[in-house]
């Protein structure tokens, strides 16, 4: 296959290997690599009916020497297991885990974008209940899963400022799944994405499911928005999915930065008090926003053409760190063997 790096997109791409390992009678196999890239599974599976099943989203980078590095694969380890645990699924254990995600990587090297390219190698563990059932309750076996793509940006246009809608739909239930990174809350979120894009948005607003007056996610990534007074301002809520990405620019934006971290209420009628904004995850990286669409109001922070001057600055270190440019904190970055 002769893959145009430089214009990839964010979709699926088959490459040679993945991992699949099994859980039953109260343990895990051992796994292997396989060249099948399609499940089978039993009809009476959970993951079908009951929407028994969890994920994760991370990626591999290529350095300039040629070496590959895992950006933080340990916390989407951790994060995997606090989704689990929350569908009554079992643990994967971390050090399974990372060595499936390492065994994958290894394995589809020649798939790895080179350094350079803004290309990364993006890499789907998947957990989901199977077997023979019917009856709402956890299922008898379990399939865990690693597949990889490359990938470019998931927003058109990279770092560029795009603009977003406050949609009407909430993307999860107070006390519900919103923390979870299972299918479900992804599912929701398919109706008021589809009328965003048909609107001309890059996606939509979430706001706080109980009073409507807080913005929690932008789409599938989370908020942040960077102050006058130089606070940078993350969402706080139990409903919000703990991005990966936005822990790690909140400590680069305190020790490269220089800006105050702040994790709390964002409400909607105060988005005055931010100059800069964006949305940031895995997929996203980091998606400046140019601006927000609330019924008949639109707010403008920065530009809708141009990135601001400190977002900029974060991507350009959190995207550092993970090519190998520049130095991470301590146990940021996982090598991957490749011989």
């Amino acid at each position: 296959m002769t893959i145009d790096w430089s214009n990839l997109g964010f979709s699926y791409i088959k490459t040679p290997w993945r991992f699949l390992a099994t859980w039953k009678d109260g343990s895990w196999n051992e796994g292997e690599l396989t060249e099948d890239n399609y499940l089978h599974i039993h009809e009476g599976s959970t993951a079908l009916h009951y929407g028994q099943q969890c994920f994760e989203g991370l990626k591999a980078y290529r350095r300039k020497d040629g070496g590959i590095n895992l950006f933080r694969p340990d916390e989407n380890s951790k994060r995997m297991n606090r989704s689990a645990y929350r569908l009554r699924m079992p643990e994967v254990p971390e050090d399974f885990f990372l060595d499936a995600v390492k065994q994958v990587v290894k394995a589809n090297q020649e798939y790895v974008p080179p350094y350079g390219s803004g290309a990364t190698l993006y890499i789907r563990p998947l957990l989901i209940g199977v077997g023979e059932n019917i009856g709402v309750s956890p299922a008898p076996e379990y399939i865990f899963t690693v597949f990889c793509m490359p990938v470019g940006p998931y927003f058109k246009g990279g770092l560029t400022p795009t603009n977003f809608i406050v949609s009407d739909y909430d993307r999860a239930a107070p006390n519900g799944t919103g923390a979870a990174k299972v299918g479900g809350n992804y599912a929701a979120s398919l109706l008021p994405g589809y009328e965003a894009h048909q609107r001309k948005f890059s996606d939509c607003i979430y706001l706080d499911p109980e009073t409507h007056t807080k913005i929690e996610e932008v789409g599938s990534a989370n908020f942040f928005g960077i102050t006058a007074d130089n606070e940078f301002v993350t969402p706080k809520s139990p409903s919000i999915l703990p991005s990966i990405t936005k822990y790690s620019l909140l400590h680069l934006a305190q020790h490269s930065l220089g800006l105050t971290p702040v994790e709390g209420d964002v409400y909607l009628n105060e988005l005055d008090r931010f100059v800069e904004a964006g949305a940031c995850g895995t997929a996203a990286v980091i998606s400046p926003i140019g601006g927000i669409q609330n019924g008949e109001d639109f707010h403008v922070f920065y530009s809708e053409t141009e990135v601001g001057p400190q977002t900029k600055a974060l991507y350009d270190q959190l995207t550092g760190i993970q090519f190998g440019d520049i130095a991470a904190p301590t146990g940021w970055i996982f090598d991957v063997p490749l011989k």
